[in-house]
């Protein structure tokens, strides 16, 4: 008589990955899904988090690398931004459990929280990013799709100062602890201009994705007045119509795919 195999919950973890991470370290608890996230899954056991990427998500604009992330992790793991690394695998990754909810309100909060990543300066390793309007046109164009307007054609504000950059600073990716905001999600990083980062955040799709509506023109300007670079702050000003073109293109991409919610941001986005 042949037995079947047990039925897993939709939401347990498969069993190699059990295995696999109990390997190099050892895990206290049951394994409890966690939300947030549009790429992976992600789930808590014991004290750590434990990630596992789903290599189809990957876009143009969004790599979804666990290499790039547990690079990021391990180099910046003594400073109070990011989660601290302990173990990664293939296609896997596991860091300290960061206890808190996704961030929804203060966005000056937010604004100081990637002015002191973006203080750091540039992280040797990282992928470099698309700098300049024409740079990001290239990009941009690599993946819009037919339907969108045209896209803008910018001046180009001068010479930019490569620094990290988290990638995907998104609501959904900073996390509001007891200790202060902590950015996770790390695997989109690279070095370049921060106002791709400020960009994202202040995106009306990302907002709308991940918190459930835009920030309001009081939250942006709130955003924009506390974040320290005034400069990094008069670059995005000037390259915004490029940035948001390009997130509204990444939405189309998205939502040609068949994925949820992404319709309903691109003429949010362009808006």
């Amino acid at each position: 008589m042949t037995i079947a195999p047990p039925i897993l919950p939709v939401d347990a973890p498969p069993p190699w990955l059990v295995q696999a991470v109990g390997a190099t370290v050892p895990i206290e608890g049951p394994w409890l899904p966690l939300e947030g996230g549009r790429s992976n899954r992600v789930w808590r056991a014991g004290d750590l988090a434990v990630k596992l990427y789903d290599p189809t998500s990957a876009t143009p604009l969004f790599p979804n690398d666990p290499a790039a992330e547990a690079f990021a992790l391990q180099s910046l793991t003594s400073l109070p931004l990011a989660p601290s690394f302990v173990s990664s695998g293939a296609g896997w990754l596991a860091y300290r459990y960061q206890p808190g909810a996704s961030w929804r309100q203060d966005p000056a909060a937010v604004a100081r929280l990637l002015g002191e990543l973006h203080g750091l300066g540039p992280l040797p390793g990282l992928r470099s990013l698309p700098v300049g309007p024409q740079q990001i046109g290239q990009q941009a164009r690599s993946f819009a799709i037919a339907g969108l307007p045209p896209m803008p054609k910018l001046s180009d504000p001068g010479p930019v100062r490569p620094t990290i950059v988290h990638g995907d600073a998104v609501p959904g990716n900073i996390v509001v602890t007891p200790q202060g905001l902590r950015l996770i999600d790390w695997q989109c990083p690279g070095n370049g201009d921060p106002v791709d980062d400020l960009a994202l955040f202040l995106s009306p799709a990302m907002q709308l994705l991940y918190r459930g509506a835009p920030l309001s023109l009081a939250e942006r300007e709130a955003f924009l007045a506390a974040y320290p670079c005034r400069a990094t702050v008069a670059r995005y000003v000037l390259l915004a119509p490029l940035l948001h073109w390009r997130i509204a293109a990444h939405c189309a991409f998205r939502a040609a795919r068949g994925d949820a919610g992404y319709g309903a941001a691109i003429q949010l986005e362009l808006g």
